[in-house]
């Protein structure tokens, strides 16, 4: 089996920057349809995210929902932990039938390469004056091959079907009421009310802030008569943070062939965030790095070294492929959104202990 996998420039864990005064609450399912033999990527894994931070965790292999915080694992009782695991088995039968469902709908039985069933659920919250937080949005969507499947319209109780393959499923659903009513309460009451008791549990550990550390450097490129200049900003916390390369104090955006990796998570529940571009080596240009993180008040700005190294024997290997394979270690969890030939499975997609019962078959 050739799997490809993209490098994940946000991890999926919120789609909106969270302000100083909000919090977010996420849980992230994902299935594959077969094993794939890679190590730390599971047939089924789920994680739950607190402002980003991971504080869950199971997978197929283990089959354990485990604490990922210290402070949660002193807070929450055994059998918080024991109902966790039995509900995450039974979702993971869930995912199971409904990638099987999905597969033979859309013909896919023969396939030889590993389809992908993603969810998204969770919910956003702003802190009031008394301290109380109130519902500000809500998410339950489903993500299948990397296309949009299915997702909840919140304010107006319906379930949004993107794509003709879905429309069967949107009419099953929408004819349960119990399901969109549950659905509904769940997100703006029953996931804020756990949002609060994970804030409070873990007010300490979220206020802690980490300045960014930056540094600049060069890579090899491909063609030798170029090189690469790599502006790196690692270790920050909260994830908020803006990065400026700049060419004689000009700010060079993606016109000007400028990549990023987008901001990705270190395996300490900081982030990091890597920029770069493609220059020629014999480019006498000034070039700089700007960092700009305002949760800690840094703004720094780095020179690159105006004498480039000798380009080495050979061609090195170039700084970011465009399809590579990237374990992203978080708590010793490897989270991987994969390619299903060369498309990308995964803008994101999360879930709650939602009750999965017959009538909520895909």
């Amino acid at each position: 089996i050739r799997i490809e996998v993209r490098r994940v420039t946000r991890l999926c864990l919120f789609s909106h920057f969270l302000s100083i005064n909000s919090h977010s609450l996420h849980y992230i399912y994902t299935a594959l349809s077969k094993p794939v033999g890679l190590p730390g990527i599971h047939e089924f894994t789920a994680m739950g995210m607190l402002d980003n931070r991971m504080i869950d965790y199971f997978d197929s292999e283990h089959q354990i929902k485990v604490p990922k915080q210290d402070w949660m694992k002193e807070r929450l009782p055994g059998d918080y932990w024991e109902k966790g695991t039995q509900s995450r088995k039974s979702k993971q039968q869930w995912f199971k039938v409904n990638i099987g469902i999905l597969m033979e709908r859309m013909r896919q039985g023969n396939a030889t390469s590993p389809h992908v069933l993603q969810w998204r659920h969770g919910c956003e919250a702003e802190t009031q004056p008394d301290g109380t937080l109130k519902f500000v949005r809500g998410m339950d969507m489903y993500n299948y091959d990397g296309d949009d499947f299915l997702s909840f319209d919140d304010k107006n109780g319906v379930w949004v079907a993107p794509t003709k393959e879905a429309e069967a499923t949107k009419r099953k659903w929408d004819g349960v009421q119990v399901l969109k009513e549950y659905t509904k309460g769940y997100l703006e009451n029953e996931c804020v009310d756990w949002l609060s008791k994970f804030v409070n549990y873990g007010e300490k550990e979220l206020q802690k802030k980490s300045p960014p550390e930056v540094f600049v450097f060069t890579k090899s490129s491909k063609v030798e008569a170029n090189v690469f200049l790599v502006c790196l900003a690692t270790g920050f916390y909260p994830k908020d943070i803006i990065l400026r390369v700049k060419r004689n104090e000009r700010v060079l955006t993606k016109e000007d062939g400028l990549m990023s990796t987008d901001i990705l998570p270190n395996d300490d529940d900081t982030f990091q965030r890597r920029d770069f571009v493609e220059i020629l080596r014999s480019d006498v240009s000034k070039f700089s790095c700007e960092v700009i993180h305002k949760g800690t008040n840094v703004d720094i700005t780095k020179m690159w070294d105006p004498i480039v190294p000798d380009a080495p024997a050979g061609n090195g290997g170039v700084i970011v492929a465009v399809v590579v394979v990237l374990l992203v270690v978080i708590g010793g969890a490897a989270v991987l959104w994969f390619l299903r030939r060369k498309r990308l499975l995964g803008r994101c997609n999360v879930q709650f202990n939602h009750t999965h019962s017959s009538h909520s078959q895909i």
